[in-house]
């Protein structure tokens, strides 16, 4: 998850999520990533559950990480198909159904062809990845007629009034390394309502997710081994030293804890009940 350019800071660069951070691999990365979707999972189900998906549906789940919501989708949705796709889908071993179909691929990848599809879901995502105005208007395309477009990625409001705290100044530093080693860039999730319109989407709409962050809670797990596993990062942007880096982690199992962590705005459309022209 990412926060404003202004804190971002940096020339992004064109590293890679999973290569040149949060290898799959190391053995702490599945916990990491299953500690925020036990946060948002609830979020991204109940918007899912009320946009009508369900029987029937052919769905993309794109990044499908452990696969906790393609799980849902196929178990308490009862969908008819999910397609699986990322980059990585050693997460995915355990998942077996035989309405998931699991693709290891790159989304960016220009001779990937997927689909139709009644549901596409990206869930952090997008933000990771160069040109996502773009794979905005790639993943509308493959959309079927009536079919809903669904993208979620990380918003941030800091308290500015207290700049100089470890959480403020690790938070910051963190976004930057992002920024500087992947590229990461949420800049521009604001506009995602907009770029669902201009792709001619129906029936758009967006909210923001803000789950609270509490001491010890799954958030702030999730946010302390982030930073662990970023540490030599963190520090390579001068904005914090190891002394900070400590007390920020000390921070979030901390009874002081006291902020309004990061959140995810989700954006939705759905598309027309024609095909488009050139689908």
């Amino acid at each position: 998850m990412a926060s404003s350019g202004a804190e971002q800071g940096g020339a992004a660069r064109e590293g890679h999520y999973g290569e040149d951070l949060f290898e799959p691999d190391d053995p702490a990365e599945a916990g990491r990533i299953d500690a925020a979707a036990l946060v948002f999972d609830p979020f991204t189900t109940s918007r899912l559950r009320a946009l009508g998906v369900g029987p029937g549906s052919r769905c993309l789940e794109v990044g499908a990480g452990t696969g906790t919501v393609a799980r849902w989708l196929l178990r308490e949705a009862d969908v008819a198909q999910v397609v699986a796709l990322d980059r990585d889908t050693s997460g995915l071993e355990t998942l077996t159904d035989p309405r998931l179909r699991v693709v290891t691929a790159d989304l960016t990848d220009e001779d990937l062809e997927l689909g139709g599809f009644d549901l596409i879901h990206a869930r952090f995502v997008l933000m990771h990845l160069p040109e996502r105005r773009r794979l905005v208007a790639r993943l509308a395309g493959w959309l079927d007629p009536g079919g809903l477009l669904v993208l979620g990625d990380a918003v941030e409001v800091p308290d500015t009034s207290e700049p100089a705290s470890a959480y403020r100044r690790t938070m910051d530093a963190m976004w930057r390394a992002l920024r500087s080693t992947i590229g990461t860039d949420t800049s521009s999730v604001p506009a995602y309502p907009r770029f669902l319109r201009e792709e001619g989407l129906r029936d758009v709409a967006a909210e923001l997710c803000c789950p609270p962050l509490v001491a010890g809670g799954p958030l702030a797990r999730f946010w302390a081994q982030t930073w662990r596993r970023m540490r030599p990062e963190l520090e390579a942007t001068g904005l914090v030293d190891a002394s900070v880096v400590d007390e920020a982690l000390a921070y979030l199992s901390s009874p002081d804890l006291a902020e309004l962590g990061p959140g995810m705005a989700m954006a939705w459309g759905r598309a027309p009940d024609t095909p488009r022209p050139g689908r």
